[in-house]
């Protein structure tokens, strides 16, 4: 398969503010990767840090809007994802689900205050805890998170409304295990969206071929992972006008 071509390069005309850069923390018996594909054009933000000594929060978020418009909320919100994030998750003896809602509110809470009104954000936010290889996840709106594990590949689908439409939205906040051997894969609207080049005319890459490549790649790495999932989304939309971001998250449990 032909290498991965990414382009990083910001827009031309220069943002007010831009996130920082994610560092993905080093883990134990797990590791964590993320990637886009093309040129950042929309607001599409992954970011991961280690919270505890056995947890790392990782999310995926889908903020409206281009990215020259949408610079403030993309920082306001990892702010608040960095800073409160190691606040809740922080003791031993936590209870992740109520940890997570916390979470999701407060970054639809900033994101509502920060916009001055109702600004969509669909958002995949999960705890991992290494010592139990268990993932806490909130999914408020985003494109189902995918399990494959040796029963198949699993939807984490959504558990309440995309974060920055409502004050008080809430959202459900379930556990899973994850076995060893398994992964994780989360995937962007606009990757899901993608359109095919011209000899597929408006067809969309779709979330059903998501879930066929995740069937059928190899998960010996996370990076690998998400760089097999976006080679062939760059091969089906060939010259295609790239209208959003389009980004894949992997987690992969190695041991």
């Amino acid at each position: 398969m032909c290498a991965l071509f990414q382009s990083k390069v910001r827009p031309s005309a220069p943002l007010a503010v831009e996130p920082a850069p994610a560092l993905f923390p080093a883990m134990t018996g797990a590791e964590l990767a993320a990637d886009f594909l093309g040129t950042r054009i929309a607001g599409d933000l992954y970011d991961s840090l280690r919270v505890s000594p056995e947890r790392v929060l990782f999310g995926l978020l889908d903020v409206a809007g281009r990215r020259e418009d949408n610079g403030a909320l993309l920082d306001a919100a990892q702010n608040i994802f960095r800073t409160f994030g190691a606040e809740l998750f922080s003791g031993p003896d936590i209870n992740e689900s109520d940890s997570m809602t916390e979470l999701s509110l407060r970054i639809n809470r900033t994101l509502l205050e920060t916009s001055h009104g109702v600004h969509p954000c669909p958002a995949f936010i999960g705890c991992y805890h290494e010592k139990f290889g268990t993932l806490c996840y909130s999914n408020a709106g985003h494109t189902p998170g995918l399990l494959r594990d040796p029963s198949g590949v699993t939807e984490l689908g959504s558990t309440g409304l995309p974060l920055g439409l409502f004050s008080h939205v809430t959202a459900e906040a379930p556990t899973v295990a994850i076995e060893k051997g398994a992964a994780l894969l989360l995937v962007s609207r606009g990757l899901v969206e993608c359109e095919g080049g011209p000899k597929r005319s408006t067809e969309e890459f779709g979330m059903d071929r998501v879930k066929e490549l995740f069937r059928a790649a190899p998960i010996a790495s996370a990076q690998g992972l998400s760089a097999f999932v976006l080679n062939s989304v760059r091969d089906f939309g060939a010259a295609a006008l790239q209208c959003e971001d389009r980004t894949a998250l992997a987690l992969v449990r190695t041991a």
